[in-house]
């Protein structure tokens, strides 16, 4: 298809997604973007939340960690710390993790030094329990 773009999900681990689609949504700090083919070339730092993308008319969702994404007119590549697909998502793990998280935020001051990392957790938590539901 004329109108597809090449898209590149990179983990340090592994490539997790390689291949042309026909549009991808990305949660840049800045707030969620999309792209199509021919779009501005641009970087953006990528927040924790939902990704999608639609290639042959489908949509694929994955969950996403902290990174970064660059865009071309052809091709996006995110280079992200975690990237879930939906159907990989571990429901009661990441059930247990809200659960954790939200017991630890209970019992410490918005002042102490872990409370960030914990308010983190918890927000990671809850993206991959609803992008597991799709």
């Amino acid at each position: 298809m004329a109108d597809e773009l090449m898209l590149e999900i990179v983990t340090p681990e592994k490539m997790t997604f390689s291949g042309k689609v026909e549009e991808v949504t990305i949660p840049g700090t800045e707030g969620e973007f999309g792209v199509l083919r021919g779009h501005e070339a641009f970087l953006s730092s990528v927040d924790v939340g939902e990704l999608n993308f639609i290639k042959d008319s489908k949509k694929t969702h994955y969950s996403v960690n902290t990174g970064y994404a660059e865009v071309t007119a052809n091709k996006v590549t995110i280079l992200i710390e975690t990237a879930e697909k939906s159907d990989h998502i571990d429901k009661n793990r990441a059930q247990k993790a809200k659960d954790n998280a939200e017991a630890r935020l209970a019992q410490i001051a918005k002042d102490d030094v872990e409370y960030e990392k914990v308010r983190a957790a918890l927000a990671r938590a809850i993206v991959r329990l609803s992008v597991a539901e799709k």
